[in-house]
């Protein structure tokens, strides 16, 4: 049955290229050259200073030519362009100057749209430098035609990380003809040699709003093998030194929180307030490498994380939103196999505190625990040599956290007590140092390279932290070959890990959701007390290739995770005791034909083993995109999975059994560049026996009144019923029970963000979301033969007169001899939360920054009884939320 499913599919991919095909056009027959273009520049140093207002009336503009004409490449790959685009580039002893002239027959049709910066809004031209001269890094400067800049980083020969901000000066200006764009970039915020004569690679790309159009100056092939690695050259420089970067950011912060008063507890009087300061800097040791440093960092201006709520009982991974961490983060990545999974998760710096107090309410006492570590201070090596070395070093400490206990400040209350508590502070989190060395090399004319990364986190254990583990060094070696002009490649990766601590933590650490060492039925893993460390190894290698002409990628490989791996002192992972492979091949229509823009549909094959050997999961799956001719999109894809086995959800019990499962989800979108757009979404899953499934519901819409100001709205509903959700382990005549039960979880969110800008430099942004997730449980069951292929061979359930409920417990009385053998607690409940975030951020001068800012929040848990709606007015509606006002400035100095 699998392999007549498998050809069903290949058969289907068949025919979807051929109905495709039908109409396709090609650029087969028109005469381009994608032979790589040079622009010569040439100094204006000692001229008139270019003024950057937009206009590029300098006489210095006079000395150098308009470079050739763009090309398009997307949609119409090859082609002319309905617009041509033209650049030119001076330089001086300080200073990169580029300009942009794009044409435009109608000026009324530019579309002058505002956004956040980095949002790329409306009509916008780019130019992206690979100053170092490698194939795989570069900097990318944007401007949209309403003076909103981008900036981005480029690694990886295409990876573009937003979190870079450089300080450069921008202005635009529409005349008769089109539009136009003046840069001035800093060569201190480029990375370059000491050569005298300098060759750059350089790209620029416009977009045409109007039509969605991309053209690029150095014509590109559909779906180039890489980006930085097929940029055309920029020459003439001479002469430039290396500018070594030297910036230093003071801010200081005030912040008052409010929130309802709780009688008698002396930490909940209704207010607290703060003021506190900081250092931020950003020093050029040489002009390719540079330290960035914070101490006492604020991050106070940060988005909230959006709910969440993990059933499986594994941690909910959430996005880095650290302006510090994120900036450069993709010279510390090393994922290891696929997902989240990462040597290096900066999160755990900075962390909520691991310990808790031994604060007891029946003394009177209420305890204080701080929401996050304090971070003494951070620094970040970082940047790449001319002769190839990528090379990255994060160095940081966080403090003791102690949580403050008081008592009751209510005399009444603690006159009525017998015996009455003290005073005190407990240590909920030790010193920690965290330390990350990141290393790559190039060679083989930049087609190849190796690289390596080692952590260490070290913690000083006192007083009552010695449930930590003491220290955890973590490392991987890394590579990658390309060649035949990087049609193909190989590229593979090793991790290792070593954690050390007392007997009793390495033993937490074996027995942990992630390890499992005493599963029941494993024979390759067994728990052992004495242990003082644990060592483990991970993986992957994957090897894969694209067709001459762009129109096929496909790629295999695979990964594993010893069971002894441990990541998540500075990393992140799931799930160890994994291998797994898959494979991948995606047909892709580059051209538009007379329905679509562009389109593809692929192919994939997943499965995973345990180290044991045993065979735990195989998926099949197809999903398309295409593009409409109007605009709009569609992606549409489903799977079929025959074989669902895991070793987790018995939480040390034994391998455990699915029905197979068959999924589809089908998503669609109007036209984004309209004022008013919207998409929407269904994800539909089922499983035999109604083991379970899953139903999934997306809207979101997106309007723009005028063009300083846009609105997004996403609603999602998830409805997730299951007959074997895990519930708790008990014991029945020194038997184990797994105790499952039936259980109906709903989840509700709606997200509104709202921009407005006054200017490019001047902007209001709302982010809020009230997030509802309910669970309630029936049809209460235990494990009889996990792994049988009947769902009522698995389990058994119990009947009325095993199982009842009262005051919020449910006993069992499994062999009706009217005696309770086992009980466990209702594990119905209803989760709520709300979190908004209201910033006025203002760029006075460039690269110095005021935000105000007011927060709001609501947690809490609900009345699983009660629909949605009354939750609500219930809890949303009606209790007062916790606020925070604060405002930071910070000052940017350049020296």
């Amino acid at each position: 049955m699998t392999i007549q499913r498998t050809i069903y599919l290949l058969l289907g991919i068949m025919y979807f290229q051929s109905s495709f095909s039908q109409d396709e056009v090609t650029s087969d027959s028109i005469p381009l050259s994608y032979e790589m273009r040079v622009y010569t520049t040439t100094s204006v140093a000692g001229m008139e200073e270019i003024n950057i207002d937009g206009m590029l009336d300098d006489a210095a503009w006079e000395a150098v030519e308009w470079t050739s004409d763009y090309v398009e490449f997307e949609p119409d790959n090859a082609s002319d362009p309905t617009e041509q685009t033209k650049m030119k580039i001076v330089y001086d002893d300080k200073n990169l100057y580029v300009a942009f002239k794009c044409y435009q027959k109608d000026p009324a049709t530019i579309e002058r749209r505002m956004g956040r910066r980095d949002d790329f809004p409306g009509d916008w031209v780019e130019i992206n430098i690979d100053s170092y001269g490698d194939d795989r890094t570069g900097f990318s400067f944007t401007a949209s035609v309403s003076g909103v800049k981008g900036d981005e980083f480029i690694s990886n020969n295409g990876n573009f990380d937003s979190s870079w901000n450089p300080i450069w000066y921008l202005d635009t200006n529409i005349d008769e003809e089109g539009w136009t764009a003046e840069m001035r970039i800093p060569l201190s915020q480029l990375r370059f040699g000491n050569d005298d004569e300098q060759v750059w690679g350089i790209q620029s790309t416009r977009r045409y709003f109007r039509n969605e159009e991309r053209s690029l100056w150095q014509p590109l092939p559909p779906n180039p093998p890489g980006w930085v690695s097929e940029f055309g050259e920029l020459r003439g420089i001479k002469g430039i030194k290396p500018q070594k970067q030297l910036e230093i950011q003071p801010y200081t912060v005030a912040q008052l929180d409010t929130y309802e008063q709780e009688p008698g507890n002396p930490f909940r009087d209704g207010s607290d307030t703060k003021l506190t300061g900081g250092l931020d800097a950003k020093i050029g040791i040489t002009n390719d490498l540079t330290v960035d440093l914070t101490i006492n960092p604020d991050f106070g201006q940060v988005d909230a994380d959006p709910g969440a709520i993990a059933l499986d009982g594994f941690e909910i991974f959430f996005q880095e939103r650290r302006p510090f961490f994120v900036e450069n983060k993709n010279v510390f990545d090393f994922r290891v196999g696929g997902g989240a999974d990462n040597i290096f998760f900066s999160r755990r710096i900075g962390r909520t505190p691991q310990g808790s107090t031994t604060a007891d309410s029946n003394l009177g006492e209420f305890d204080d625990i701080p929401v996050n570590t304090t971070i003494l201070g951070a620094a970040k090596f970082s940047g790449k040599t001319k002769n190839g070395w990528a090379i990255g070093l994060l160095e940081s400490v966080t403090d003791r956290e102690y949580a403050e206990i008081k008592l009751n400040d209510d005399p009444t209350v603690l006159n009525s007590l017998e015996e009455i508590g003290e005073p005190r502070e407990e240590l909920v989190e030790p010193l920690t140092n965290y330390l990350v060395a990141r290393a790559q090399k190039d060679f083989n004319d930049n087609n190849s390279y190796v690289g390596g990364i080692i952590t260490a986190t070290n913690r000083k254990l006192e007083e009552n932290m010695d449930f930590l583990r003491e220290s955890a060094y973590t490392g991987g070696l890394d590579a990658r070959h390309n060649w035949k002009d990087r049609k193909y490649y190989v590229t593979g990766k090793f991790t290792f890990s070593t954690v050390n601590g007392s007997p009793e933590v390495i033993e937490s650490t074996q027995t942990s959701l992630t390890h499992l060492f005493q599963r029941v039925d494993a024979s390759h893993v067994n728990v052992d007390p004495t242990k003082t460390s644990l060592s483990g190894t991970g993986g992957s290698f994957e090897i894969g290739g694209r067709s001459d002409n762009g129109k096929w990628r496909y790629n295999t490989g695979g990964n594993f995770r010893s069971p002894e791996l441990e990541l998540n002192d500075i990393g992140f992972l799931r799930q160890a005791d994994q291998i797994s492979q898959y494979a991948n091949v995606r047909r892709l229509w580059n051209n538009p034909s007379t329905w679509f823009r562009r389109a593809n549909i692929g192919f994939n094959q997943f499965s995973q083993y345990d180290f044991e050997g045993n065979y735990n999961r195989i998926q099949y799956e197809i999903n398309s995109y295409v593009n409409w001719k109007n605009n709009w999109w569609t992606e549409f894809g489903a799977a079929h999975k025959p074989r669902i086995y895991t070793n987790t959800i018995l939480r040390g019990g034994p391998r455990w059994r699915w029905n197979q499962e068959n999924f589809f989800f089908l998503f669609s979108g109007t036209d984004g560049r309209k004022k008013f757009s919207m998409h929407a979404g269904y994800v539909h899953s089922d499983a035999k026996q109604d083991n379970f499934s899953f139903r999934r519901y997306v809207l979101r819409f997106f309007y723009q009144p005028i063009n300083s100001l846009n609105l997004r709205l996403v609603t999602e509903f998830e409805r997730n019923p299951n007959k074997t959700q895990y519930v708790t382990e008990s014991a029945f005549n020194g038997t184990p029970r797994y105790i499952l039960g039936e259980i109906d979880n709903e989840s509700l969110s709606t997200t509104l963000r709202v921009n407005y800008n006054i200017n490019p430099n001047l902007t209001i942004q709302y982010y809020g979301q009230p997030f509802i997730f309910k669970a309630k449980f029936s049809n209460f069951n235990y494990v009889n033969d996990p792994v049988a292929k009947d769902l009522n061979d698995r389990v058994t359930w119990y009947n009325n007169d095993q199982i009842s409920f009262s005051n919020d417990v449910y006993s069992v009385d499994e062999d009706g001899d009217a005696k309770v053998d086992y009980e466990f607690g209702n594990p119905d409940f209803a989760f709520v939360q709300f979190r908004s975030n209201l910033v006025l951020r203002w760029e006075y001068i460039p690269g110095s920054e005021i935000f105000l800012v007011w927060s709001q929040g609501i947690t809490g848990l609900g009345d699983v009884n009660n629909d949605f709606g009354k939750i609500i007015d219930n809890q949303l509606l009606s209790e007062r939320p916790q606020n925070t006002f604060l405002i930071k400035a910070t000052y940017r100095f350049v020296l």
